[in-house]
């Protein structure tokens, strides 16, 4: 199978060596000339994730690398999609399959980024997301982990999955893509909150954020009509949890960092999602107070200039509590 993974950052180049490296697969490695990233794969043949195998061919012509294959894998800031998606349709795609390997929410739009990709021309027939837990620097060591594969098409997400699988990961097919997109974005929201958790000494809450988290999501999954019940699975509590106890997860780290009144400067897409979630709570009138706390805690004015954004984002975590009583479970 002749695999173009376009985006070669962290997770990108994690793609592509694993479809080449595990799978076997000829792979076409896509990034921007200009790019650190690339820059750093063209000069050194590595990055501090993965070495490049033989079977990879490093491009950043872009229109050699979505013309010379089939199944397309994006790999990229969830936020730069549509975007991005002008330059790639300026080539012929009607016969290629697109793969999202990326978490997030359109922050302009509240569009699901299979949606985008839709309103970019892509048949939703072509389009599927591969998300759920896993860290690389744990599989680049061999240890596994499960993911999941969605699509509106069932073949095509039959199809992939079971073409991806191998020991180090474990495909489900998803049943709900509504679901498991908004659950994976989440994900990274509910993150950042488990790491101002851990920066202010609150570690036991991180048990209390990881129900009440998968409840509010479920809650606003349902409003959009998907299945409640997905929040609980793989996409989003499977790779939540992964997240919680991860040393590697860039939006725990972000909100452990934004808790000693730091910046990271790593991408953490669960900060603009937030956004995101905040406006799609309002439209679908669902509360998502763990997600709207976020929001606070990341846009607060001036907090790093100030020197009170590590206390003022443990305070508006901590108002939650604030909230009136009420029953555990409401649907």
């Amino acid at each position: 199978m002749k695999i173009s993974v376009l985006g070669c950052g962290r997770w990108g180049s994690f793609i592509a060596w694993y479809q080449s490296a595990v799978k076997g697969n000829d792979v076409i490695n896509w990034g921007p000339e200009d790019a650190p990233s690339y820059r750093e794969l063209r000069q050194t043949g590595r990055n501090e994730y993965v070495v490049l195998d033989e079977r990879i061919e490093l491009t950043c012509d872009l229109e050699y690398a979505v013309k010379k294959s089939d199944v397309i894998i994006i790999s990229i800031s969830s936020q730069g999609l549509r975007g991005f998606m002008q330059k790639v349709t300026r080539y012929p795609v009607g016969d290629k399959v697109f793969v999202l390997c990326m978490k997030g929410i359109e922050e302009s739009t509240g569009k699901r980024l299979s949606e985008v990709m839709t309103e970019s021309g892509v048949s939703p027939d072509k389009i599927a997301v591969w998300v759920g837990p896993g860290h690389i620097q744990a599989f680049v060591q061999g240890i596994p982990n499960c993911m999941v594969i969605d699509s509106a098409n069932d073949g095509l997400k039959r199809f992939l999955a079971d073409n991806f699988k191998s020991n180090l990961i474990r495909f489900y097919y998803g049943n709900d893509l509504v679901g498991t997109e908004i659950g994976a974005a989440a994900k990274n929201v509910l993150g950042i909150a488990a790491g101002v958790l851990d920066g202010s000494g609150y570690v036991s809450l991180k048990g209390p954020l990881m129900a009440r988290g998968a409840h509010e999501v479920g809650m606003l999954i349902k409003a959009m009509g998907g299945n409640f019940m997905s929040a609980y699975g793989l996409a989003h509590l499977g790779d939540y949890e992964t997240t919680l106890f991860s040393e590697y997860s860039h939006n725990r780290r972000y909100g452990e960092m934004m808790a000693h009144g730091k910046r990271f400067d790593k991408l953490a897409e669960g900060v603009m999602t937030a956004k995101a979630m905040k406006k799609m709570g309002e439209e679908h009138g669902v509360e998502l107070p763990i997600t709207e706390a976020v929001y606070e805690a990341c846009f607060l004015p001036n907090a790093f200039e100030s020197g009170n954004g590590a206390k003022e984002c443990m305070d508006i975590i901590l108002k939650l509590f604030d909230r009136a009583t009420k029953s555990e479970f409401q649907f």
